[in-house]
């Protein structure tokens, strides 16, 4: 089920709670009350919509990151989370509020972080989502390298594992297939193979469906295993001509 599913109407009156809570009161009030006696709680579809929220709030925190949200940026962010054409308005809504200044992203993070509590491949899917919209511009901004690395420490990522995710994307040559699969050029072909394999397993998209990654994110898992699929191939390519 896609994860933006209905967020105004019946599910969006559920009492989601924190301060994602509060964003979705913010930006449909009264649409919010007026459904919560007629819906009921489930918890599973309220898991569900806060991480909706979430992932629109820092969507939209990360846009503003460098002071403005260009055209670009939003059609990344429509490109990577796949919004439905009928869900526009509403995520509109809550997008359009949550870029007004980057303020409140660590209460947002830390809300999803706790949500998403085991689910690594989830937040690590959202991370990648995020960079993709940083880059829809052409460059990541020194501001938005610095909301990456907050909320991927939020995330509970090392300050190594937070190098490694930044020098893949931004680094000297972040399209170098060693990049890419995280290892140095002087690695040996077993070392290389171990890697790739490791790699093509946590990334792979019936894993992840497996696992409970919502069906929008999968989109960004997909993205990423073509990556490491074509850089494994470049490197075994080149390799051979040796």
């Amino acid at each position: 089920m896609s994860i933006w599913g209905k967020i105004i109407g019946g599910t969006a009156g559920f009492a989601l709670g924190g301060p994602l809570g509060a964003l979705l009161g913010l930006s449909v009030g009264a649409a919010v009350d007026a459904s919560v006696s007629a819906v009921g709680h489930d918890p599973e579809k309220t898991r569900h919509i806060t991480f909706t929220i979430g992932v629109i709030a820092l969507s939209a925190k990360m846009a503003k990151a460098d002071g403005r949200v260009t055209r670009e940026e939003v059609e990344a962010f429509k490109q990577v989370f796949h919004v439905p054409q009928a869900e526009m308005v509403n995520v509109g809504r809550v997008f359009d509020l949550a870029r007004k200044d980057t303020a409140g992203f660590d209460a947002y993070a830390r809300q999803i972080a706790d949500l998403m509590k085991g689910n690594d491949r989830v937040l690590a899917d959202l991370l990648e989502g995020l960079f993709f919209i940083a880059e829809a511009d052409g460059h990541v901004h020194p501001n938005e390298l610095s909301f990456i690395r907050a909320v991927a420490k939020i995330f509970g990522y090392s300050k190594t594992q937070i190098d490694q995710l930044v020098h893949r994307h931004v680094g000297a040559d972040p399209n170098c297939p060693y990049t890419v699969l995280g290892v140095e050029p002087t690695i040996d072909d077993a070392g290389l193979r171990k890697q790739y394999r490791s790699l093509a397993k946590d990334n792979h998209p019936d894993r992840l469906i497996a696992a409970g990654v919502p069906s929008d994110l999968i989109a960004v898992a997909t993205r990423r295993a073509a990556e490491i699929n074509a850089a494994y191939d470049t490197i075994v390519a080149e390799r051979a001509k040796d």
